[in-house]
């Protein structure tokens, strides 16, 4: 009987549940979407509880098909959105809402316990040395990091934070609820900002770094590889999930980890682009290594001994979101073709938009500038601009955002990238990619079943795990559909595009944070 994994990708609009062979082909998936609740001041939260009923819901679909018999599956694999908290109580339930990556609440915090009398961009010279040295990064003055989301709890909701027994990453509460042990992952923790990761095949605590952060380390979870499993599948999550207790729950990795190897990018410097709620460009290398002008640093893998170059631009997928729910449709009335119609729209426009210029940074920006003041629009619009334009302008923006990143990545990583492989929802469409291709000036690989990229690498390290399959296999196993070549013609003009979108930023960013104080 072929053997296969039970992946579970816990997103930020959406979670899937897929069985996937431990080759790596994806055999059935279900999904459900999920809500943000966005709260003054910059909070963003999710219910852990809901995820879970989620899961099960759409597990119970998923399974009730039979696409392959139930007692095939032979482990589960978990990934899920990074940079999150959930506080973890008595009982191992969830004190309160998950804090998620979109939270910058804690940005006080954050600038506090970074800063010194000595600073370079905010950051206290002498603190700065010490994170860098240790980790490979630091903390995110924007407050998006757990370091500050349990800092925010310390503060704002002593009671709370009393009351927590355990800070978790999502993916690792996920493997609390399955198995009943709480661990993170080597990767997983690294936002925390206080392992040493030196050594990738040695990473620990540093209780200098502990006491530096205010942390405290019975609060934290013991730490294990991507690759090692947690514990046996406990009987309630199991009935619940519909599979066999006691089969391994592997530790697994975060979403960005887990979509670099779904995308077959596995060999180093070999890249991939992610677009959905949010985008990133990344690819692994061996070295640690840390720029802080480009708020880019090499972090742990999920593939032991390595090091994957991290990185997110906050607003990708979510812009078109927002053109459907905010400005073209009125809300809950959009068609369930919208995003189709939009490659038939951004078609319809010549390369450039008509002019049209969109800045998509609605939630502020992480890389290649960490600023989360600075804001979104339009801009050159006239009379003459039409809705078509408008599409294909967030298109554009999204893809420019990410040239100014591949720039970011190619200098940190000292080499040309091309081809990329392009991933995530955004990757569906064959407009866009000729976009990415001809706005980056290089090939665009466009992956098979790219929206289950996730969902894939979870399982693939899951199967790792299990000795099913080996990471040097993982390029072969994911295949191609098609390549997208740049036109020069058309990345001329994009050239000089770019360089207007550029001086956007440079231009307005003082104005947004006026605008941001004004506004309370």
């Amino acid at each position: 009987m072929e053997r296969h994994i039970l992946a579970i990708d816990l997103g930020t609009s959406a979670l899937k549940v897929a069985v996937v062979s431990t080759g790596g082909t994806v055999i059935d998936s279900e999904q459900e979407e999920c809500q943000v609740d966005l709260l003054p001041g910059g909070g963003a939260e999710q219910d852990p509880e809901e995820w879970w009923r989620l899961i099960v819901l759409a597990c119970s679909r998923l399974i009730a098909r039979a696409a392959v018999p139930p007692e095939s599956i032979e482990a589960i694999g978990c990934t899920a959105q990074w940079s999150g908290t959930v506080p973890v109580g008595a009982g191992d339930r969830p004190v309160r809402n998950a804090i998620i990556w979109m939270d910058s609440r804690g940005a006080a915090q954050a600038a506090r316990v970074t800063r010194g009398p000595v600073r370079v961009q905010g950051y206290g010279v002498d603190k700065l040395a010490r994170w860098i040295t240790v980790t490979g990064g630091l903390p995110s003055r924007s407050g998006k990091d757990p370091i500050a989301h349990i800092l925010w709890l310390a503060e704002h909701e002593p009671d709370a934070y009393r009351a927590t027994r355990l800070f978790l990453e999502p993916k690792d509460w996920l493997n609390l609820r399955l198995t009943g042990r709480a661990a993170a992952s080597y990767d997983s923790i690294a936002l925390h900002w206080v392992t040493d990761n030196r050594r990738p095949g040695r990473i620990g605590y540093h209780q200098g770094l502990l006491g530096l952060a205010g942390l405290d380390r019975a609060q934290l979870p013991d730490l294990v590889a991507a690759t090692d499993v947690v514990g046996p599948l406990l009987p309630g999550p199991a009935a619940s999930l519909g599979v066999r207790p006691g089969i391994p729950v592997v530790a697994g990795t975060p979403d960005v980890q887990s979509a670099a190897i779904g995308s077959g990018a596995t060999r180093d410097y070999q890249a991939h682009l992610y677009v959905g709620t949010s985008s990133w460009l990344t690819c692994h290398v061996p070295f640690k290594k840390t720029s802080l002008t480009r708020n880019i640093a090499s972090l742990p893998s999920a593939i032991p001994g390595r090091y994957f170059i991290a990185d997110e631009q906050e607003t990708a997928g979510a812009a078109l979101t927002f053109l459907r729910d905010r400005v073209l449709y009125p809300a809950g009335e959009a068609p369930p073709d919208a995003y189709r119609r939009f490659d038939e729209m951004a078609a319809r426009s010549a390369p450039g938009s008509g002019g049209v210029i969109f800045t998509p940074w609605l939630y502020g920006e992480r890389t290649p500038v960490e600023d989360h003041e600075i804001r979104g629009g339009f801009h050159h619009l006239s009379l003459a601009a039409t809705r078509d334009d408008l599409v294909r302008a967030v298109f554009e923006g999204v893809a420019l955002n990410a040239r100014w990143l591949l720039g970011a990545v190619e200098g940190f990583a000292g080499r040309r990238m091309d081809p990329i492989r392009f991933i995530g929802g955004g990757a569906r469409s064959e407009i866009w990619s000729q976009i990415f291709a001809d706005v980056l000036g290089r090939a665009i690989e466009q992956v098979a079943d790219p929206v289950n990229a996730n969902v894939r690498g979870a399982a693939m390290v899951a199967a790792v795990a299990i000795g099913d399959l080996d990471f040097d296999q993982v390029p072969d196993r994911v295949p191609v559909a098609r390549t997208f070549q740049p036109d020069p013609l058309v990345s001329e003009r994009y050239d000089r595009i770019f360089a207007e979108f550029v001086g956007l930023y440079k231009n307005n960013r003082k104005a947004h944070a006026r605008l941001n104080a004004a506004a309370g």
